[in-house]
């Protein structure tokens, strides 16, 4: 039988998402705990990769199991794993539907703090932006709709068979002060390090380092950009994963630097 996780995981003391070589990755650690409980191999087939340091706020995988377990599972795994991965619902699916191949729509925030701040540290990228123009910064980020391919945003475009990705959503929002910044994208699919290299443009945008019409050329011309140097991996959080079949709320109660349902601490530009 199939079923599928939904977890959460502050990535920041992994290599990633992907079971590597002699590195910690999330895929790792939860293969090897409920190989553990369950008594059998068992493999987890995650939604989509997250590069090392990158979080996550709502992730799902599927494993599949011959045997149904006759114990509160959900309570021994979360008790086994460290405090930085959480199990909120073992989810039993019809049929075999696919973690990854069968998301529609994928949101990812980023998170930036343009002051020094020890208790934002890991959680969020510190950038000290000095009244960055957030207007331009606004402007670059509706840049993102009237294209689809994103093969200048990508660290190794020649290698995909497309860098056609359908941007539904790309949103900035800012604290009141103005020194606190979110950015918000959702799409059908993502290309390598696609998201942390646009919001590193997009700072270059609001730092007046690069002009909006460069950005812009970047998505029309298809010009790759002499430097694709990504944003922090830290700031990163895939935070939503929609399915045709499953379409569950993120749990971001927990965490402060969020704060989805308060419209007045986050101020959409």
């Amino acid at each position: 039988m199939r079923y599928f996780l939904h977890i959460g995981y502050n990535g920041f003391n992994y290599r990633g998402w992907q079971r590597q070589h002699k590195v910690l990755s999330i895929q790792e650690v939860l293969e090897t705990n409920l190989s553990k409980l369950l008594k059998t191999p068992i493999t987890c087939l995650g939604c989509g990769r997250t590069d090392a340091q990158v979080h996550a706020s709502q992730y799902f995988f599927h494993m599949d199991v011959d045997k149904e377990w006759d114990f509160d599972l959900l309570f021994r795994l979360n008790k086994m794993l460290s405090d930085d991965i959480a199990i909120f619902e073992i989810i039993p699916m019809e049929g075999y539907p696919h973690a990854q191949l069968d998301a529609i729509k994928r949101t990812y925030d980023y998170f930036i703090h343009t002051y020094k701040d020890p208790f934002l540290s890991g959680l969020s990228s510190y950038y000290p932006l000095k009244d960055p123009n957030l207007s331009k910064m606004k402007e670059a980020t509706n840049l993102l709709l009237k294209y689809n391919d994103f093969g200048a945003f990508c660290k190794s475009p020649d290698k995909n068979p497309s860098n056609v990705c359908n941007v539904t959503s790309a949103i900035l929002f800012s604290d009141k002060n103005g020194d606190r910044l979110r950015f918000q994208i959702s799409s059908n699919r993502f290309l390598k390090g696609m998201v942390r290299i646009i919001i590193k443009k997009i700072m270059e945008v609001g730092t007046d380092e690069l002009s909006l019409d460069e950005f812009e050329s970047y998505l029309a011309l298809k010009k790759i950009p002499l430097k694709t140097v990504p944003a922090y991996p830290q700031g990163l959080y895939l935070s939503k994963v929609t399915y045709p079949f499953l379409d569950i709320p993120p749990r971001t109660e927990f965490s402060t630097i969020f704060q989805n349902k308060v419209d007045n601490t986050w101020l959409q530009l």
